[in-house]
């Protein structure tokens, strides 16, 4: 085994039960602190926590290789006052209590990463968003944002390393927005969502897993890394794509008038889908790192193929 033991925080999730199914191969133990328990299964345990206060769990973070954070509400919703509480605190907190246990710990995980998010970035039409360039958005998608990683990184944790991934719109099959985008092609209301020319950066979900384990692998990387796939495209491109790829000849257009109301109904935001994310993962493809999906077509096709 290559490693001894991996901690995935909120890993009870799509993203989660991924990384959990890669590393159980590679490594000794993993460990998911979740809020409901579960069996074990074969050498993945899970441990109850609540995120907020320290428990017999906290012990296990001893003498880890890797702890991955994903803790936080699902942002696929109403943004009311209760809501808004609940994301921002749903991440701060399990945040702040994991650096408060590493803090007290003999023998800290080597490598802290943080799930970020890639909306931290303004809408951008005009250029791409890096790490060194990019430029910070307001709102109060933005803000969550800010609070997520400045609880991150106030924290000391002089050793234990430490990444906050911004990750783009995760590709998987059977949770996000992929099933829904395919879903919509499937009834022909495949068309593009507003104008079309918003920029929608995405990754698919193996490459978050690889990322996570090259960056274990290269003790050089901290600091904030966009993780998204190097090749956004815009809203209408990857509509065409999605129908190529199911066999739909046509969609018809949800212009943004019409958004509004079906957000309204199914309890979600429409900036989820027309703000334009165009990001890119320039850290990453500098220090060498290979993604396995570099475009939209190979993503779509694969994920499709794990669906049928």
């Amino acid at each position: 085994m290559k490693y001894h033991k991996i901690i995935l925080a909120g890993g009870s999730g799509q993203l989660g039960k991924a990384l959990a199914d890669h590393y159980k191969d590679v490594a000794e133990q993993v460990i998911i602190l979740s809020r409901t328990s579960h069996a074990d299964n074969e050498n993945i345990k899970t441990l109850v926590w609540d995120g907020r206060m320290s428990g017999p769990w906290a012990k296990e973070l001893e003498g880890a290789d890797l702890l991955i954070n994903l803790c936080g509400k699902n942002v696929n919703c109403r943004y009311t006052k209760q809501n808004r509480e609940e994301i921002i605190r749903s991440r701060v907190e399990p945040t702040r209590l994991l650096g408060k246990v590493i803090d007290g710990l003999i023998n800290p995980p080597k490598l802290w990463i943080n799930a970020a998010s890639a909306t931290i970035y303004r809408h951008a039409e005009d250029r791409p968003q890096d790490e060194e360039t990019g430029e910070i958005g307001y709102g109060f998608s933005i803000d969550v944002c800010k609070k997520w990683e400045n609880t991150f990184f106030d924290i000391p944790t002089p050793h234990t390393r430490k990444v906050a991934l911004r990750i783009s719109i995760v590709l998987s099959h059977n949770e996000g927005a992929f099933p829904r985008l395919v879903n919509l092609v499937k009834t022909g209301m495949g068309g593009h969502q507003g104008d079309g020319q918003q920029y929608v950066s995405w990754v698919h979900e193996q490459d978050v897993v690889k990322c996570t384990e090259w960056l274990l692998q290269h003790p050089e990387m901290k600091g904030v890394i966009n993780c998204t796939a190097p090749n956004p495209l815009k809203n209408t491109d990857l509509m065409k794509q999605l129908r190529h790829a199911c066999g739909i000849p046509f969609g018809l257009p949800a212009p943004a008038w019409m958004l509004e109301i079906g957000a309204a109904l199914i309890g979600t935001e429409t900036e989820l889908i027309l703000k334009s994310r165009w990001v890119v993962p320039k850290r990453l493809l500098d220090a060498g790192f290979q993604f396995q999906f570099a475009k939209a077509e190979h993503a779509i096709k694969d994920i499709l193929s794990i669906s049928i």
